[in-house]
């Protein structure tokens, strides 16, 4: 292909990619205002960290229930409408909010991120394979990168945005609560509970408007490339998706890497809360770890492919992934806060770089198998609850042992953190063999 007709594919492939990155700053926006949600609904609902994790259970488990689902509408009514339907029910979800607010009742909070989840996986299931087969797979990684700078730009402002909002005052509500009679503590938190109705009126019209606009745009249909058959006589062609090993071990790479990146961006703000930190000074903490996130995706644009390949910058997301999870066991205060956040770093290249591993050379399974990998996003409706719940049973303990509420929360959290690392040994073990293994024995 001559120097000019690459010009004129790249241009041709610029206005669906904007698109598309659009999409993935809305849903960064969504996503990443669960930061600031947990201590909220954790004030305003009275509840364990354990139970407050629930957050993130609701939105990401979203993934499992209707990744499957949306690959099936995505195929009947098309990208565009997909997408279309995916902003007009997060829409809805986010108007659930109102009622919710007014009850102050939990369940149906998590009912409206639920809702939100299920149009955010309309969006994921078809942009994440769209984008990476819009160009050559080895470049895959790359264009998932800009997605990602999107996605956390948007996040970062979401944080700031829903923290400044969601969590002004509650320093002074918690302490307030201690001394109020049943009827105060009532009026406190309905008061306190009453700040999500703007912000999420707003996200409602929002997401209409895009929703419709949507509709309209140009995105033009690609296929994944069908896959080459081995041998002679096609016999080694796969003909159904338990084929693929190298599909199932990065559907379990993802599964991890999403739970240790919603641990990284959920958990930082109520794990400075615990270390002492006021709600003014934590609500930024999650920004940190997305503006780490937004600098290595952007050193991932400029090295991959041509200077990194995207199995090296998954090994190296392992290897630092675990480093900084040691760093934060053996750290206390604000050091172990930016370990918190510098995994940003080593989570920044996992999902550009596990998509284009995984889904290279499945050919006509790339739907079925994008639709797996969006299933995997689970991992963030599971990890951070259990590490909640460690948390929980940390902090139970030392107290038996007779240390003070305050350092025992202190310290159960800090030592929680040990989850992370068996989550990066999976990373790191799919980056050095599992994207290798083609067949589940070497005679197939």
């Amino acid at each position: 292909m001559s120097k000019l007709q690459q010009e004129r594919v790249n241009n041709k492939r610029l206005v669906p990619i904007l698109i598309i990155a659009g999409l993935f700053f809305i849903f960064g926006f969504v996503t990443w205002i669960n930061g600031a949600l947990i201590p909220f609904m954790k004030t305003i609902n009275e509840l364990t960290d354990a139970q407050s994790y629930l957050v993130a259970s609701a939105s990401y488990i979203s993934f499992v229930v209707m990744a499957l689902p949306a690959s099936y509408i995505l195929s009947k009514i098309g990208y565009r409408k997909g997408m279309s339907l995916g902003l007009i029910i997060m829409a809805i979800g986010a108007l659930v909010f109102i009622p919710a607010a007014v009850a102050r009742t939990y369940w149906v909070f998590l009912s409206g991120i639920f809702i939100q989840g299920i149009g955010m996986t309309l969006l994921q299931t078809a942009s994440n394979p769209y984008i990476t087969i819009l160009g050559p797979i080895e470049s895959g990684a790359k264009r998932i990168a800009i997605m990602g700078i999107a996605n956390k730009i948007a996040g970062a402002l979401g944080s700031l945005i829903f923290g400044a909002v969601l969590l002004s005052g509650i320093d002074d509500v918690k302490e307030k609560l201690g001394t109020a009679t049943l009827e105060e503590k009532g009026e406190l938190l309905d008061t306190m509970a009453a700040s999500v109705f703007m912000p999420y009126i707003i996200m409602a019209v929002v997401l209409f408007i895009l929703g419709g606009i949507i509709r309209k745009a140009p995105l033009p249909h690609v296929e994944a490339a069908q896959e080459e058959e081995e041998g002679e006589t096609g016999k080694n062609v796969k003909t159904n998706i338990f084929q693929f090993p190298n599909l199932w071990l990065g559907v379990l790479a993802l599964f991890v890497y999403v739970g240790a990146e919603v641990i990284a961006g959920d958990t930082i703000i109520s794990y400075g809360i615990s270390l002492g930190f006021t709600g003014e000074e934590a609500k930024f903490f999650t920004t940190y770890t997305l503006l780490a996130m937004v600098f290595t995706y952007a050193l991932g644009v400029f090295l991959i492919p041509k200077y990194l390949k995207q199995k090296k910058a998954l090994l190296g997301s392992a290897i630092l992934g675990i480093v900084f999870s040691i760093c934060i066991l053996n750290t206390t205060g604000f050091t172990s806060i930016l370990f918190v956040a510098a995994l940003g770093i080593s989570n920044a290249l996992v999902w550009p770089a596990i998509w284009p591993l995984t889904l290279d050379g499945l050919g006509r399974f790339t739907k079925t198998a994008s639709a797996l990998l969006i299933m995997a996003v689970s991992g963030g409706a599971i990890i951070p609850p259990l590490y909640g719940r460690i948390v929980d049973a940390n902090k139970l303990a030392l107290i038996a042992e007779g240390m003070p509420l305050t350092d025992a929360l202190a310290k159960a959290a800090t030592s929680s953190y040990w989850i992370l690392i068996p989550c990066y040994g999976i990373i790191f073990f799919f980056a050095i063999w599992g994207h290798k293994i083609k067949n589940w024995s070497k005679n197939k």
